[in-house]
């Protein structure tokens, strides 16, 4: 299985290839897609979308994983990330890649067992599992991360025949038993 990960953003899209032989991964590529920074957003989002479908002609994966949308505080950027992303999901589409998305804390729980786990304690995972020794930038070994995620959601859920349940938070529901008499 052959799965491209993508971490997008407007200003700096990470991507990498990973395949699954045999339970070994293999990095194939990784790299970002910067488009110029005098370019204006609709420009920006065309480079990344062509620099997108490059990467899925060069490499054929089997399938997409990305980062799934997060609440941010800042409205603005939130718009701008959710464009690039829909960008992503677009190249995608129209190459016939199927595409899973994951939460930011789904990838740092698969990879290093803690859901609030930094960026850099996910890369010396990567790192170690992958044989790289330095990342150039974040966005790059995020977009390896979101690889590995569903490669070990896929082959799981292969091995045991189910589907995955994922963690969802849930409020505690009080009932009278709770309560002293």
């Amino acid at each position: 299985m052959k799965v491209l990960g993508v971490d997008p953003g407007s200003r700096v899209c990470g991507y990498g290839v990973l395949e699954s032989r045999n339970g070994e991964l293999i990095h194939i590529e990784s790299g970002c897609i910067v488009p110029s920074s005098t370019f204006s957003l609709p420009e920006r989002l065309k480079a990344i979308y062509e620099g997108l479908r490059e990467a899925i002609n060069r490499s054929s994966p089997d399938a997409m994983s990305i980062e799934n949308i997060f609440f941010a505080k800042n409205a603005k950027s939130a718009l701008k990330l959710g464009e690039a992303r829909g960008v992503a999901l677009l190249a995608a589409a129209v190459s016939g890649v199927p595409v899973h998305e994951y939460a930011s804390t789904e990838v740092k729980l698969a990879l290093t067992g803690r859901g609030r786990a930094n960026k850099l304690e996910v890369q010396e995972i990567i790192s170690r599992i992958l044989g790289i020794r330095e990342w150039k930038r974040s966005d790059v070994s995020d977009a390896v991360a979101i690889a590995i995620c569903h490669i070990n959601f896929f082959e799981t859920k292969a091995r045991l025949g189910v589907e995955i349940i994922r963690p969802r938070r849930r409020r505690r529901r009080w009932t009278e038993d709770d309560f002293s008499s």
